[in-house]
């Protein structure tokens, strides 16, 4: 099976990687002077138990080379749109697309474009890019995808990402799933961008009432979406979220804070939009949005 790993970054350089140390045909889409760094360089992925480089194979949009058999989208919401105009040079209609990243806008507009060739997938990993090195922090490395629509994921997918170093599941209710993360991530987000603090600086400073309103207003859209998030993700979301003394912050915060691009659109525009579509009230959630879009320069 050829796969396609589109971006090289932390997301698509660890797990490309560890799919390359199984045996898998794995060759990245990537920009012209990431193609040069790589092919210089190779890719460097440092995990908790190993320090390795590899020679990698690379394309860029303008490489013909036919379509790929599986597609991996690992880039960021915020080089979603331009790699969507990029990738159909690579997509037959064997394909099979799974893309891991924030949010269901990019699953909503691929399944549009690709109808029946697109797998929900969840990725949980904590690992940076340090330059052109891609570092792990924690052993955690696990991917979930799933059938949309009631379709099945095809077997040889299955066996394709089942490789050592991952933690790899088929769930039967992937979009399940992918909102629990979203409601997560957008309450974090919620919190820590209202409020710009640590969660423990808040709940020190008197915002644990606060806290709990955003979880409830960002699991009361998935509710109403018909997605209502699981015991399981709620007990996670309350016991991360409402530690006492936490230096947690949210990715979406400390990409803001770095004044780099952000998924704020992707992760809290979208909702807020599908909030107003259900008339769910999200006022944390609105006025987070109107701090994070009147700090960003025009």
């Amino acid at each position: 099976m050829r796969i396609l790993v589109v971006g090289a970054g932390a997301t698509g350089g660890a797990f490309g990687t560890l799919l390359q140390e199984a045996g898998r045909d794995v060759t990245y889409l990537v920009r012209p002077r990431k193609q040069e760094a790589l092919r210089r360089d190779g890719l460097r992925f440092i995990s908790p138990t190993a320090d390795r480089t590899h020679a990698v194979k690379t394309i860029t949009a303008a490489d013909g080379s036919g379509p790929f058999d599986l597609i991996l989208v690992t880039v960021k919401a915020t080089a979603f749109e331009g790699v969507l105009g990029e990738i159909g040079a690579f997509i037959g209609p064997g394909t099979t697309i799974v893309p891991i990243l924030n949010g269901m806008a990019h699953v909503d507009r691929l399944e549009q474009q690709y109808p029946g060739q697109v797998l929900g997938g969840l990725a949980r990993i904590v690992a940076t890019l340090d330059g052109d090195v891609v570092r792990q922090q924690v052993p955690l490395t696990s991917l979930m995808v799933g059938g949309l629509n009631g379709n099945p994921v095809p077997a040889d997918v299955s066996e394709a990402l089942d490789v050592p170093g991952v933690d790899f599941s088929v769930v039967d209710d992937v979009v399940g799933a992918l909102w629990d993360k979203w409601a997560f991530i957008a309450a974090a987000g919620i919190i820590n961008c209202l409020f710009r603090a640590p969660v423990g600086r808040i709940i020190a400073a008197g915002g644990r009432s606060k806290i709990l309103a955003a979880i409830d207003e960002t699991e009361a859209v998935a509710a109403a979406a018909g997605h209502s998030v699981s015991d399981a993700a709620h007990a996670q979301a309350i016991g991360i979220l409402t530690e006492p003394g936490s230096a947690f912050t949210s990715s979406l915060y400390r990409d803001l804070s770095a004044g780099l691009p952000s998924e704020a659109e992707h992760i809290l525009g979208d909702l807020a939009r599908r909030a107003r579509n259900l008339n769910v009230p999200t006022p944390l959630l609105d006025l987070t949005l109107i701090q994070v879009r009147a700090a960003v320069q025009p």
